[in-house]
């Protein structure tokens, strides 16, 4: 095959995930992501906070449905939508404990998110900035030209 493959799922779809062959089959992620012209959002790190500051639990699947829930109201704020994701970085503090509990993490993250998925990298962390978080979510999404406001 000479060219990628494209993993679009809707053809109206702004941005084009890409998966080529010669990479392994990509699960809950995208290996390559090709932004359609628009405004880049960049949404801060976010952990499973509630808005008063507390932090949800401290369960791994908890906390990562409370950070993808923040995700997605600070896309809101910004006029964007998870369909507009484009990157995201993910932060555990046990990557193991985050293997473990890929069923219940997809499903949270399907609830938020759908079954669009950005290009993502996971990283396991010594620690994040609230000592008893157990995650993180970075993102960057890009509203198109025309439907940006």
């Amino acid at each position: 095959m000479d060219r990628p493959v494209s993993d679009r799922e809707d053809p109206a779809q702004a941005h084009l995930p890409i998966n080529p062959e010669t990479l392994p089959r990509p699960l809950g992620f995208s290996h390559v992501v090709v932004s359609a012209p628009g405004k880049t959002v960049h949404i801060a790190g976010q952990a499973g906070h509630r808005s008063d500051g507390t932090l949800v639990g401290l369960g791994l699947v908890e906390q990562f449905d409370q950070a993808a829930a923040n995700v997605v109201e600070a896309l809101k704020s910004a006029g964007a939508g998870p369909e507009h994701l484009t990157w995201m970085q993910i932060f555990v503090t046990d990557a193991a404990s985050y293997r473990e509990a890929l069923g219940p993490i997809g499903a949270a993250y399907r609830r938020h998110f759908g079954k669009r998925y950005p290009a993502i990298g996971l990283f396991e962390v010594q620690g994040l900035f609230d000592p008893d978080a157990k995650v993180e979510l970075m993102c960057i999404a890009v509203i198109p030209e025309d439907s940006a406001g």
